[in-house]
């Protein structure tokens, strides 16, 4: 389970490295004029993008490939007819994003970031240089020609094509490059909100809850299919021989279970804080209520697994592939915020996912103890449920 959280705890550790995580992007640049090697200059400075510059076949073989995320495709005179839609209504050129199907969730990122550059580029020409006055004039034709606007309108936006133009003279009597540009109105900064004193998303606590959960449950089959192989040796004969009641005999079961489940569990966790920097950001009791509980919970498995298989062979196999449901729903392999929404909520009915929530709440997260009462609460349920059946199901002379 160490080797394995560490793994899956490294492959989804995205917020650990301080270089930010970079789209793969391949561009096609098929107009070449000043606006479109601007827009392609401003993707390659963005900390956003990895961007590759490459003719259109190449661009396409690479996101057939998988190795870059989508292909942007800037079509001819693009820059002209940009430039003309931002001051003049007609037809708009199109950006052809060619995407990787599997890579689908990055293709809002990629339209909001192309958005955003060609935006300041195609402005900063439109209110400048040679081309810029060209649109402004045919821009004020269209509006004397108009029709539909009222005398009212036409004034207001001629004043509006006069005031560019002088922002224009001004640029080009002092040879700068035009300052005037159309930009996002907003700067979005972002910082990670946990309960915790470090405040980030550690991968690691989260990989060592899953795993941790996934091979004590394990250990919970192996409990149980014990109990079958020593009906199978004769050994329990002699354990029913012995001058101890049922009772007895089935609550060392849990307990000699639960306590091998708790040691398991702390020698995982210690390993993690001791490698890899996880921390018991939230209640301490709460982490070690929700640790005995499962520690129950996986007794109280192993002895409705004894209860209800026939043959240690085929017993152990059908609680593995349940096991193995259970984790898998539960969140152990992968977050369950990664879900879809339907399957979030379906996955509330099997307890490693609330063994998973809870120990997630006791490290990363940080939360208080009030966060630890469901979990306890739903695993001491389904423990009492496992323990029952198993009590009403156990076959006493075989």
């Amino acid at each position: 389970p160490i080797l394995i959280a560490a793994f899956f705890g490294a492959l989804f550790d995205f917020g650990s490295s301080k270089r930010p995580l970079r789209i793969s992007v391949a561009v096609v640049d098929e107009d070449e004029s000043e606006i479109s090697k601007k827009i392609v200059v401003g993707m390659k400075s963005d900390a956003s993008f990895d961007i590759q510059e490459l003719g259109k076949p190449a661009a396409l073989a690479l996101v057939k490939q998988g190795k870059v995320r989508a292909s942007l495709v800037l079509p001819k005179s693009f820059g002209e007819q940009a430039a003309r839609a931002l001051v003049r209504s007609g037809n708009k050129p199109s950006v052809m994003v060619y995407y990787d199907p599997s890579q689908a969730m990055t293709l809002a990122v990629v339209r909001g970031l192309l958005a955003q550059h060609v935006m300041e580029s195609v402005s900063q020409a439109a209110f400048g240089g040679t081309l810029g006055g060209k649109l402004i004039d045919d821009a004020r034709a269209d509006v004397n020609q108009s029709q539909r606007l009222s005398d009212g309108e036409k004034r207001d936006l001629l004043s509006l094509f006069d005031s560019a133009q002088h922002l224009q003279q001004r640029a080009a009597e002092s040879s700068a490059t035009p300052s005037v540009r159309l930009e996002i109105p907003f700067e979005a900064k972002e910082q990670e909100v946990t309960s915790g004193v470090n405040r980030k998303y550690n991968s690691y606590a989260h990989s060592f809850a899953g795993m941790g959960v996934q091979f004590i449950l394990f250990m919970g089959i192996d409990l149980g299919v014990g109990v079958l192989l020593a009906r199978r040796l004769g050994l329990w004969k002699r354990l029913r021989a012995a001058p101890l009641s049922r009772s007895m005999l089935l609550a060392t079961l849990i307990v000699s279970g639960a306590l091998i489940a708790t040691i398991l569990l702390l020698l995982i966790y210690a390993a993690a804080i001791a490698f890899f920097g996880v921390r018991i950001e939230g209640s301490i009791i709460g982490f070690f209520g929700i640790g005995i509980t499962f520690a129950l919970l996986t007794a109280s498995f192993g002895l409705l697994v004894a209860a209800l298989g026939k043959t240690p062979e085929a017993t152990r196999a059908l609680a593995i592939f349940v096991t193995l449901v259970m984790v898998m729903l539960g969140g152990a392999w992968v977050p369950s915020f990664i879900f879809p929404e339907w399957l979030q909520t379906v996955s509330l009915i099997v307890p490693t996912r609330w063994a998973v929530d809870g120990l997630d709440a006791m490290t990363w997260r940080g939360l208080g103890f009030d966060a630890a009462l469901a979990p306890i609460g739903v695993m001491l349920a389904f423990s009492a449920v496992f323990a029952g059946l198993a009590v009403l199901r156990f076959d006493w002379d075989q």
